[in-house]
């Protein structure tokens, strides 16, 4: 058995009765399915997994152990709850394949796939960004922060207050470069929000969001705009010296096509009006 999915462009397909299987029982995969296409990867159950030589990147997060590494050849994903339910995913350097073993667990399979969509991607200059996307007059802004600073409810606020405003994707859009164009498209990984749509836009701008007693907008130089996009690109990548190469450039290729912002707000309209303003009349008169 064999589906196929499309995201940001990418085609990959999923290999085998179990993991089909799997993927079926997520919604949010179900808009990026598709008919036909050739694969750039493709995802399929494991055997000999391959021990870390060194783990890059550890975390314990609602009670998932997260470990992800190099192996003497290519990478490895460890996702564990318990002793009875860990979900591994590997790949090796310069293959076509991620492979899965372990317990499927749909909310860790979920996850999984996205790094190893990430994996497969990174080096076709895409990147999955933790941000909250607003779609306007046909172009993309980007709401960046940590988790709990407001991007949700910013985002919210433009879709109440601002006419033509849509959702595009409430946690994880992706960016890819196409032609030194930037695009955000969504994805089947959207948090706590179910807004799984396959379409693109071009992108407009981003905008890192703190919270303050007032509102105030300003551009961002280049050096602190890279301070502000870092932190939202795929923290798991971020210690291996060639999956930070691709990383590196992709944000200085953000910083090149769009101004990126810093929005101190409230949670209000006067914030959302602040920055539609901002952001619009800035490329209007640029």
């Amino acid at each position: 058995m064999i589906t196929k999915y499309n995201v940001a462009g990418h085609c990959f397909a999923v290999k085998g009765d179990w993991l089909c299987g799997a993927v079926a029982e997520i919604p949010a995969f179900a808009p990026f399915e598709v008919a036909e296409g050739d694969a750039l990867f493709s995802f399929e159950e494991g055997s000999e997994r391959p021990e870390a030589i060194k783990t890059d990147y550890s975390l314990l997060h609602e009670g998932v152990e997260t470990t992800f590494g190099a192996t003497p050849s290519g990478y490895l994903l460890t996702l564990r709850e318990s002793s009875q339910c860990t979900l591994y995913l590997w790949c090796t350097n310069g293959d076509n394949k991620v492979y899965i073993s372990g317990h499927l667990s749909l909310h860790l399979f979920h996850f999984a796939l996205w790094v190893g969509y990430s994996l497969m991607t990174l080096p076709y200059e895409t990147v999955a960004v933790h941000s909250s996307c607003i779609v306007n007059l046909n172009k993309a802004v980007l709401f960046l922060g940590e988790s709990g600073t407001g991007k949700s409810t910013h985002t919210s606020l433009w879709l109440q207050h601002i006419p033509g405003s849509s959702l595009l994707n409430d946690d994880s859009p992706i960016v890819r470069c196409i032609g030194g164009k930037l695009w955000v498209y969504g994805s089947p990984w959207s948090g706590k929000t179910p807004c799984y749509k396959p379409l693109r836009y071009e992108l407009k701008g981003c905008v890192r969001l703190s919270q303050a007693p007032e509102n105030s907008i300003h551009k961002l130089s280049v050096l602190h705009s890279y301070a502000a996009l870092h932190p939202s690109f795929p923290p798991q990548f971020a210690y291996d010296n060639n999956l930070y190469d691709y990383i590196s450039k992709l944000i200085e290729k953000v910083i090149q096509a769009v101004p990126v912002y810093h929005l101190a707000c409230l949670p209000n309209r006067d914030a959302a009006s602040l920055s539609y303003r901002k952001i619009f009349s800035d490329a209007e008169n640029s």
